[in-house]
């Protein structure tokens, strides 16, 4: 079952100046600053008091890159990620994963597509 929106993830060249400008301009606080083993670094930031609803900046670090500023996708919250998953093989629904990802502490993730070429993900965050 989707419960919720997750997040809506950005692209972005300069990490500390896309943090900046959100937290600075727009208000949001910093949740969460990670790097991921593939060279991609996430910042997570929420407006105070709905952290539940974020945005998630995607850095590659690559300039030049030209995704740059380009809506990345949307995040679902689930709460059985293969069941969704099997769902829309079910619906023919096309896929960039066909087994969730595991991601941070223990998250699972899965892309697809949406009926014009959207990314979307579904997110299931690890039992605490």
């Amino acid at each position: 079952m989707i419960h919720k929106l997750e997040h809506i993830g950005v692209m972005v060249k300069d990490m500390d100046a896309s943090i900046r400008f959100y937290t600075e301009v727009l208000g949001l606080n910093l949740v969460k600053r990670v790097a991921l083993a593939d060279g991609a670094e996430l910042g997570f930031l929420a407006f105070p008091g709905s952290e539940h609803i974020q945005i998630e900046l995607v850095g590659r670090g690559q300039e030049g890159q030209s995704d740059n500023g380009i809506v990345h996708h949307i995040a679902f919250t689930v709460s059985d990620i293969q069941a969704e998953i099997d769902r829309l093989k079910g619906l023919g629904v096309k896929l960039m994963d066909e087994q969730p990802r595991t991601i941070l502490d223990g998250d699972l993730i899965a892309f697809f597509f949406g009926p014009d070429g959207e990314r979307l993900e579904f997110f299931q965050p690890a039992a605490k």
